[in-house]
Protein backbone atom coordinates (compact mmCIF):
# COMPACT_ATOMS: atom_id res chain seq x y z
CA UNK A 1 0.00 0.00 0.00
CA UNK A 2 1.13 3.22 -0.99
CA UNK A 3 2.36 5.38 2.16
CA UNK A 4 2.12 8.53 0.28
CA UNK A 5 -1.84 8.17 0.50
CA UNK A 6 -1.86 7.12 4.05
CA UNK A 7 -2.46 9.99 6.40
CA UNK A 8 -1.64 8.38 9.67
CA UNK A 9 1.85 8.32 9.34
CA UNK A 10 3.51 10.36 12.23
CA UNK A 11 6.62 12.33 10.49
CA UNK A 12 7.76 12.33 14.11
CA UNK A 13 7.83 10.10 16.62
CA UNK A 14 9.29 12.30 19.26
CA UNK A 15 8.38 10.13 22.16
CA UNK A 16 11.04 7.59 21.09
CA UNK A 17 14.15 9.97 21.51
CA UNK A 18 13.49 10.38 25.24
CA UNK A 19 15.83 7.72 26.72
CA UNK A 20 14.63 8.72 30.55
CA UNK A 21 11.51 8.95 31.94
CA UNK A 22 9.91 11.91 31.85
CA UNK A 23 7.12 12.43 34.70
CA UNK A 24 4.03 14.57 34.49
CA UNK A 25 1.31 16.01 36.91
CA UNK A 26 -1.99 16.11 37.15
CA UNK A 27 -2.82 12.31 36.28
CA UNK A 28 -5.80 10.52 36.92
CA UNK A 29 -4.66 6.60 36.99
CA UNK A 30 -6.87 3.67 37.84
CA UNK A 31 -5.60 -0.41 38.80
CA UNK A 32 -7.28 -2.20 36.56
CA UNK A 33 -7.39 -6.04 37.21
CA UNK A 34 -7.51 -8.44 34.71
CA UNK A 35 -9.71 -8.54 31.66
CA UNK A 36 -12.63 -8.28 33.76
CA UNK A 37 -11.69 -4.84 34.24
CA UNK A 38 -9.56 -3.27 31.40
CA UNK A 39 -12.35 -4.40 28.98
CA UNK A 40 -15.85 -2.73 29.48
CA UNK A 41 -13.78 0.48 30.15
CA UNK A 42 -11.52 0.19 27.08
CA UNK A 43 -15.39 -0.98 25.13
CA UNK A 44 -16.79 2.49 27.02
CA UNK A 45 -14.51 4.96 25.48
CA UNK A 46 -14.20 3.64 22.06
CA UNK A 47 -18.00 4.08 22.25
CA UNK A 48 -17.38 7.78 23.22
CA UNK A 49 -14.97 8.03 20.97
CA UNK A 50 -15.08 11.73 18.55
CA UNK A 51 -12.17 11.05 16.49
CA UNK A 52 -9.67 8.71 16.85
CA UNK A 53 -9.00 5.18 17.97
CA UNK A 54 -5.37 3.48 18.41
CA UNK A 55 -5.10 -0.04 19.81
CA UNK A 56 -1.98 -2.34 20.04
CA UNK A 57 -1.90 -5.80 20.87
CA UNK A 58 0.61 -8.84 21.05
CA UNK A 59 -2.91 -11.11 21.31
CA UNK A 60 -6.22 -10.68 19.61
CA UNK A 61 -8.24 -13.60 20.23
CA UNK A 62 -11.04 -14.55 18.90
CA UNK A 63 -13.33 -15.21 21.63
CA UNK A 64 -16.08 -13.38 23.02
CA UNK A 65 -13.93 -10.90 24.95
CA UNK A 66 -12.19 -10.30 21.37
CA UNK A 67 -15.89 -10.47 19.57
CA UNK A 68 -16.62 -7.82 21.95
CA UNK A 69 -13.85 -5.09 21.25
CA UNK A 70 -14.50 -5.77 17.52
CA UNK A 71 -17.56 -4.74 17.85
CA UNK A 72 -17.04 -1.71 19.66
CA UNK A 73 -14.27 -0.63 16.79
CA UNK A 74 -16.46 -1.45 14.09
CA UNK A 75 -19.30 0.71 15.28
CA UNK A 76 -16.85 3.89 16.07
CA UNK A 77 -15.42 3.21 12.65
CA UNK A 78 -18.97 3.62 11.03
CA UNK A 79 -19.40 6.87 12.67
CA UNK A 80 -16.60 8.36 11.45
CA UNK A 81 -13.75 7.97 13.75
CA UNK A 82 -10.54 7.00 12.40
CA UNK A 83 -9.40 3.44 13.87
CA UNK A 84 -6.19 1.86 13.55
CA UNK A 85 -5.46 -1.12 15.16
CA UNK A 86 -1.88 -3.40 15.45
CA UNK A 87 -1.59 -6.72 16.40
CA UNK A 88 1.60 -9.36 16.21
CA UNK A 89 2.05 -11.33 13.53
CA UNK A 90 3.00 -14.23 16.02
CA UNK A 91 0.95 -13.47 19.08
CA UNK A 92 -2.16 -12.97 16.90
CA UNK A 93 -1.10 -15.97 13.93
CA UNK A 94 -3.99 -18.11 14.83
CA UNK A 95 -6.79 -15.22 15.27
CA UNK A 96 -5.70 -13.33 12.01
CA UNK A 97 -8.01 -14.71 9.37
CA UNK A 98 -10.91 -14.21 11.99
CA UNK A 99 -9.65 -10.78 12.59
CA UNK A 100 -9.42 -9.83 9.11
CA UNK A 101 -13.20 -10.97 8.53
CA UNK A 102 -14.68 -9.34 11.38
CA UNK A 103 -12.78 -6.01 10.34
CA UNK A 104 -13.64 -6.40 6.32
CA UNK A 105 -15.27 -3.38 5.30
CA UNK A 106 -15.05 -1.64 8.56
CA UNK A 107 -12.88 1.44 7.53
CA UNK A 108 -10.71 0.23 10.84
CA UNK A 109 -7.20 0.07 9.51
CA UNK A 110 -5.33 -3.46 10.66
CA UNK A 111 -1.64 -3.67 10.62
CA UNK A 112 0.40 -6.67 11.48
CA UNK A 113 3.66 -6.26 13.32
CA UNK A 114 6.25 -8.82 11.48
CA UNK A 115 3.48 -10.89 9.94
CA UNK A 116 4.75 -15.06 9.35
CA UNK A 117 2.14 -15.74 6.88
CA UNK A 118 5.02 -17.63 4.73
CA UNK A 119 7.67 -19.66 6.03
CA UNK A 120 10.61 -17.90 4.55
CA UNK A 121 9.15 -14.71 7.18
CA UNK A 122 11.07 -16.58 9.62
CA UNK A 123 14.20 -15.64 7.54
CA UNK A 124 14.14 -12.27 7.92
CA UNK A 125 16.32 -9.98 10.40
CA UNK A 126 14.43 -9.85 13.50
CA UNK A 127 11.86 -12.13 13.91
CA UNK A 128 12.57 -13.12 17.32
CA UNK A 129 11.64 -9.43 18.26
CA UNK A 130 7.53 -9.13 18.98
CA UNK A 131 5.87 -6.41 19.75
CA UNK A 132 4.61 -7.15 23.65
CA UNK A 133 2.94 -4.01 24.10
CA UNK A 134 -0.57 -3.56 25.43
CA UNK A 135 -2.03 -0.39 24.89
CA UNK A 136 -5.16 1.38 23.48
CA UNK A 137 -5.49 5.46 23.37
CA UNK A 138 -9.20 7.22 22.61
CA UNK A 139 -8.86 10.84 21.27
CA UNK A 140 -5.57 11.09 23.31
CA UNK A 141 -7.71 11.79 26.40
CA UNK A 142 -8.08 8.34 27.66
CA UNK A 143 -5.12 5.95 27.69
CA UNK A 144 -4.87 2.22 28.70
CA UNK A 145 -1.64 0.61 29.52
CA UNK A 146 -0.65 -2.65 31.16
CA UNK A 147 -0.33 -6.81 30.45
CA UNK A 148 -3.56 -7.69 29.45
CA UNK A 149 -4.13 -9.43 25.62
CA UNK A 150 -7.31 -8.94 24.07
CA UNK A 151 -8.20 -12.61 25.35
CA UNK A 152 -10.43 -13.56 28.06
CA UNK A 153 -9.30 -14.12 31.38
CA UNK A 154 -10.37 -17.80 31.50
CA UNK A 155 -8.97 -18.56 28.32
CA UNK A 156 -5.49 -19.83 27.57
CA UNK A 157 -3.89 -19.90 24.11
CA UNK A 158 -2.37 -23.82 24.86
CA UNK A 159 -5.21 -25.42 27.10
CA UNK A 160 -8.38 -23.47 25.96
CA UNK A 161 -10.40 -23.18 28.96
CA UNK A 162 -9.54 -22.66 32.31
CA UNK A 163 -10.88 -22.93 35.50
CA UNK A 164 -9.69 -19.14 37.46
CA UNK A 165 -9.00 -16.52 35.89
CA UNK A 166 -5.06 -15.33 35.07
CA UNK A 167 -3.68 -12.98 37.23
CA UNK A 168 -3.10 -9.62 35.23
CA UNK A 169 -2.86 -6.12 35.38
CA UNK A 170 -3.36 -2.71 33.39
CA UNK A 171 -3.84 1.18 33.82
CA UNK A 172 -6.91 3.11 32.66
CA UNK A 173 -4.90 6.97 31.99
CA UNK A 174 -6.00 10.56 31.88
CA UNK A 175 -3.85 14.05 31.59
CA UNK A 176 -0.88 14.58 30.28
CA UNK A 177 0.96 11.19 30.51
CA UNK A 178 -1.44 10.37 27.67
CA UNK A 179 0.51 12.14 24.98
CA UNK A 180 3.46 9.66 24.66
CA UNK A 181 1.35 6.55 24.84
CA UNK A 182 -0.62 7.84 21.68
CA UNK A 183 2.47 8.67 20.18
CA UNK A 184 3.75 5.17 21.18
CA UNK A 185 0.79 3.67 19.37
CA UNK A 186 1.09 5.62 16.41
CA UNK A 187 4.80 4.62 15.94
CA UNK A 188 3.94 0.78 16.14
CA UNK A 189 1.10 0.97 14.15
CA UNK A 190 2.75 2.85 11.06
CA UNK A 191 6.14 1.21 11.76
CA UNK A 192 3.65 -2.15 11.12
CA UNK A 193 1.71 -0.19 8.15
CA UNK A 194 4.42 0.36 6.47
CA UNK A 195 5.96 -3.11 6.18
CA UNK A 196 9.51 -2.78 7.07
CA UNK A 197 11.46 -1.54 9.59
CA UNK A 198 12.37 1.92 9.33
CA UNK A 199 15.18 2.28 12.47
CA UNK A 200 17.23 4.51 10.67
CA UNK A 201 14.76 6.52 8.81
CA UNK A 202 13.09 7.05 12.70
CA UNK A 203 16.34 7.88 14.35
CA UNK A 204 17.48 10.74 11.43
CA UNK A 205 14.18 12.56 12.38
CA UNK A 206 14.47 12.05 15.65
CA UNK A 207 18.12 13.79 15.21
CA UNK A 208 16.91 16.21 12.68
CA UNK A 209 16.61 20.26 13.78
CA UNK A 210 12.92 20.53 13.64
CA UNK A 211 12.02 17.23 15.60
CA UNK A 212 14.16 18.38 18.08
CA UNK A 213 12.40 21.11 18.81
CA UNK A 214 9.22 19.62 18.99
CA UNK A 215 10.92 16.99 21.47
CA UNK A 216 12.05 19.68 23.56
CA UNK A 217 8.99 21.83 23.83
CA UNK A 218 7.38 18.31 24.72
CA UNK A 219 9.59 17.30 27.22
CA UNK A 220 9.17 21.12 28.87
CA UNK A 221 5.67 20.27 28.87
CA UNK A 222 6.12 17.38 30.74
CA UNK A 223 9.65 17.63 33.26
CA UNK A 224 9.06 19.14 36.69
CA UNK A 225 10.31 21.86 37.56
CA UNK A 226 14.27 20.79 39.29
CA UNK A 227 14.38 17.55 36.76
CA UNK A 228 12.55 14.33 37.57
CA UNK A 229 11.54 13.34 40.89
CA UNK A 230 14.00 10.21 42.43
CA UNK A 231 12.07 6.82 43.58
CA UNK A 232 11.14 7.67 47.61
CA UNK A 233 11.27 11.27 47.02
CA UNK A 234 8.17 13.38 47.35
CA UNK A 235 7.28 14.97 43.56
CA UNK A 236 5.90 17.80 45.53
CA UNK A 237 6.09 20.36 42.49
CA UNK A 238 3.94 18.20 40.64
CA UNK A 239 0.38 17.74 41.35
CA UNK A 240 -1.14 14.33 41.85
CA UNK A 241 -1.09 11.82 40.27
CA UNK A 242 2.43 11.92 39.05
CA UNK A 243 3.24 9.39 35.95
CA UNK A 244 5.20 8.51 33.37
CA UNK A 245 5.41 6.69 30.45
CA UNK A 246 8.15 4.00 29.54
CA UNK A 247 9.42 1.85 26.38
CA UNK A 248 11.63 -0.69 25.39
CA UNK A 249 12.20 -0.40 21.59
CA UNK A 250 15.02 -0.62 19.47
CA UNK A 251 16.56 2.84 19.05
CA UNK A 252 17.24 5.07 21.89
CA UNK A 253 14.83 3.60 24.64
CA UNK A 254 16.44 -0.08 25.02
CA UNK A 255 17.18 -0.45 28.61
CA UNK A 256 14.55 2.81 29.90
CA UNK A 257 12.65 0.01 31.65
CA UNK A 258 15.14 -2.13 33.04
CA UNK A 259 17.03 1.24 34.66
CA UNK A 260 13.73 2.34 35.75
CA UNK A 261 12.91 -0.55 38.33
CA UNK A 262 16.94 -0.96 38.96
CA UNK A 263 17.02 2.84 39.66
CA UNK A 264 13.77 2.47 42.20
CA UNK A 265 15.22 -0.49 43.37
CA UNK A 266 18.74 0.95 44.53
CA UNK A 267 16.81 4.05 45.98
CA UNK A 268 14.22 1.47 47.87
CA UNK A 269 14.73 2.32 51.72
CA UNK A 270 11.69 -0.35 53.44
CA UNK A 271 10.15 -2.61 50.77
CA UNK A 272 10.84 -3.86 47.36
CA UNK A 273 7.35 -6.54 45.93
CA UNK A 274 7.50 -7.54 42.35
CA UNK A 275 5.46 -9.83 40.09
CA UNK A 276 6.16 -11.22 37.41
CA UNK A 277 6.02 -14.78 35.30
CA UNK A 278 9.00 -14.90 33.54
CA UNK A 279 11.75 -13.89 35.68
CA UNK A 280 15.91 -13.91 34.76
CA UNK A 281 17.33 -10.51 35.38
CA UNK A 282 20.50 -9.47 34.50
CA UNK A 283 23.54 -8.81 36.50
CA UNK A 284 22.72 -5.52 37.63
CA UNK A 285 19.19 -6.07 38.37
CA UNK A 286 20.25 -9.14 40.46
CA UNK A 287 22.20 -7.14 42.24
CA UNK A 288 20.29 -4.45 42.71
CA UNK A 289 17.87 -6.88 44.65
CA UNK A 290 20.66 -8.58 46.76
CA UNK A 291 21.99 -5.27 47.90
CA UNK A 292 18.73 -3.95 48.82
CA UNK A 293 17.89 -6.80 50.49
CA UNK A 294 21.14 -7.14 52.37
CA UNK A 295 20.64 -3.75 53.67
CA UNK A 296 17.59 -4.28 55.40
CA UNK A 297 14.61 -3.65 52.72
CA UNK A 298 11.92 -5.72 52.59
CA UNK A 299 12.71 -7.89 48.83
CA UNK A 300 9.66 -10.21 47.78
CA UNK A 301 9.04 -11.94 44.23
CA UNK A 302 5.89 -13.19 43.56
CA UNK A 303 6.48 -15.47 40.39
CA UNK A 304 4.71 -18.09 38.41
CA UNK A 305 3.58 -21.57 40.32
CA UNK A 306 1.93 -22.87 37.44
CA UNK A 307 4.36 -22.76 34.54
CA UNK A 308 3.03 -22.59 30.91
CA UNK A 309 6.75 -22.66 29.82
CA UNK A 310 9.38 -25.17 31.36
CA UNK A 311 11.95 -23.57 29.89
CA UNK A 312 10.80 -20.27 31.62
CA UNK A 313 10.16 -22.14 34.98
CA UNK A 314 13.87 -23.62 35.15
CA UNK A 315 15.75 -19.96 34.10
CA UNK A 316 13.89 -18.40 36.75
CA UNK A 317 14.63 -21.43 39.76
CA UNK A 318 18.03 -21.30 38.58
CA UNK A 319 18.32 -17.89 40.25
CA UNK A 320 16.66 -19.09 43.29
CA UNK A 321 19.15 -20.29 45.49
CA UNK A 322 21.84 -17.42 44.58
CA UNK A 323 18.71 -14.68 45.73
CA UNK A 324 17.56 -16.33 48.89
CA UNK A 325 21.10 -16.68 50.10
CA UNK A 326 20.92 -12.70 50.13
CA UNK A 327 17.44 -12.67 51.90
CA UNK A 328 15.12 -11.86 49.00
CA UNK A 329 12.01 -13.99 49.77
CA UNK A 330 10.03 -15.83 46.56
CA UNK A 331 6.78 -16.78 46.13
CA UNK A 332 5.15 -19.05 43.33
CA UNK A 333 1.72 -18.09 43.10
CA UNK A 334 -0.37 -21.11 42.25
CA UNK A 335 -4.32 -20.35 42.25
CA UNK A 336 -4.14 -19.70 38.40
CA UNK A 337 -1.94 -18.87 35.82
CA UNK A 338 0.18 -15.80 36.45
CA UNK A 339 0.65 -12.78 33.88
CA UNK A 340 1.15 -9.92 35.78
CA UNK A 341 4.14 -7.46 35.64
CA UNK A 342 3.59 -5.41 38.58
CA UNK A 343 5.50 -3.63 41.48
CA UNK A 344 5.70 -1.43 43.74
CA UNK A 345 8.48 0.26 45.86
CA UNK A 346 8.59 1.70 49.15
CA UNK A 347 5.11 3.92 49.73
CA UNK A 348 5.23 6.09 46.93
CA UNK A 349 6.57 4.15 43.23
CA UNK A 350 4.74 1.55 41.07
CA UNK A 351 4.70 0.29 37.81
CA UNK A 352 2.50 -1.72 35.81
CA UNK A 353 3.15 -2.35 32.28
CA UNK A 354 3.81 -5.57 29.71
CA UNK A 355 7.35 -5.65 30.29
CA UNK A 356 8.50 -9.07 32.18
CA UNK A 357 12.10 -9.04 33.98
CA UNK A 358 13.70 -11.84 31.53
CA UNK A 359 16.09 -10.95 28.40
CA UNK A 360 12.88 -10.99 25.74
CA UNK A 361 11.26 -8.55 27.42
CA UNK A 362 14.24 -6.38 28.67
CA UNK A 363 16.31 -6.70 25.57
CA UNK A 364 14.27 -7.67 22.32
CA UNK A 365 10.72 -7.00 22.64
CA UNK A 366 8.82 -4.05 22.33
CA UNK A 367 6.89 -3.18 25.84
CA UNK A 368 5.09 -0.22 27.53
CA UNK A 369 5.31 0.26 30.81
CA UNK A 370 3.62 3.35 33.07
CA UNK A 371 5.16 4.43 36.37
CA UNK A 372 3.87 6.31 38.69
CA UNK A 373 4.34 7.94 42.07
CA UNK A 374 1.46 8.69 43.99
CA UNK A 375 1.13 7.06 47.49
CA UNK A 376 -2.90 6.00 47.13
CA UNK A 377 -1.47 4.52 43.69
CA UNK A 378 1.18 2.13 45.37
CA UNK A 379 -0.86 1.26 48.12
CA UNK A 380 -3.50 -0.13 45.51
CA UNK A 381 -0.64 -2.15 44.08
CA UNK A 382 0.70 -3.00 47.40
CA UNK A 383 -2.66 -4.88 48.57
CA UNK A 384 -2.61 -6.25 45.54
CA UNK A 385 0.71 -8.06 45.74
CA UNK A 386 0.33 -8.49 49.15
CA UNK A 387 -3.13 -10.68 48.11
CA UNK A 388 -0.93 -12.91 45.63
CA UNK A 389 1.91 -13.12 48.59
CA UNK A 390 -1.12 -14.66 50.71
CA UNK A 391 -2.49 -17.19 48.29
CA UNK A 392 1.03 -18.55 47.13
CA UNK A 393 3.55 -20.55 48.41
CA UNK A 394 6.57 -19.48 49.94
CA UNK A 395 9.89 -21.32 48.00
CA UNK A 396 12.51 -22.57 51.23
CA UNK A 397 15.78 -22.24 50.72
CA UNK A 398 16.71 -25.69 52.12
CA UNK A 399 15.00 -27.44 49.21
CA UNK A 400 16.97 -25.64 46.39
CA UNK A 401 19.49 -27.79 44.78
CA UNK A 402 23.21 -26.79 45.57
CA UNK A 403 26.40 -27.97 43.86
CA UNK A 404 27.20 -29.35 40.41
CA UNK A 405 23.39 -29.70 39.91
CA UNK A 406 22.57 -25.88 40.43
CA UNK A 407 25.56 -25.09 38.83
CA UNK A 408 25.07 -26.80 35.33
CA UNK A 409 21.03 -25.89 35.70
CA UNK A 410 22.19 -22.00 35.56
CA UNK A 411 25.15 -22.80 33.06
CA UNK A 412 22.30 -24.53 30.64
CA UNK A 413 19.78 -21.16 31.10
CA UNK A 414 22.42 -19.27 30.83
CA UNK A 415 23.86 -20.76 27.27
CA UNK A 416 20.32 -21.00 26.04
CA UNK A 417 19.79 -16.95 26.53
CA UNK A 418 22.73 -16.19 25.22
CA UNK A 419 21.47 -18.13 21.74
CA UNK A 420 18.49 -16.82 21.84
CA UNK A 421 19.65 -13.25 22.04
CA UNK A 422 22.54 -13.78 19.70
CA UNK A 423 20.33 -14.81 16.66
CA UNK A 424 18.20 -12.30 17.44
CA UNK A 425 20.42 -9.53 17.07
CA UNK A 426 20.86 -8.56 20.37
CA UNK A 427 24.08 -6.73 21.72
CA UNK A 428 25.87 -6.04 24.58
CA UNK A 429 26.13 -7.90 28.28
CA UNK A 430 23.49 -9.38 30.18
Amino acid sequence: MSTAASPDVDPLFSWHGVPLPVYSGGNEVELLRGGDALFPAQIDAIRHARHEVWLATYIFHHDNAGAELVAALRAAAQRGVRVRVVVDGFGSKASLPWLREQLAGSHVALAVFRPIDRWWRWLQPGQLRRLHQKLCVVDGERGFVGGVNIIDDRMDLNIGPIESPRLDYAVGLRGPVVEPVAQAARAVWTRAWLGRDFGEELLALVRSPEPMARLRRLVRRLRMPGGRPRPGEEAQDLAPVCAAFVLRDNLRQRRTIERAYIEAIRAARVRVDLITPYFYPGQAFRRALRDAARRGVQVRLVLQGKVDYRIAGIAAQALYAELLGHGVKIYEYTPAYLHAKVAVVDEAWATVGSSNIDPLSLLLNLEANVLVQDASFARAVADEIGAAVQVSQEVDLRRQGSGLRAFLARALVAWVAYVYLRVAGAAGRY
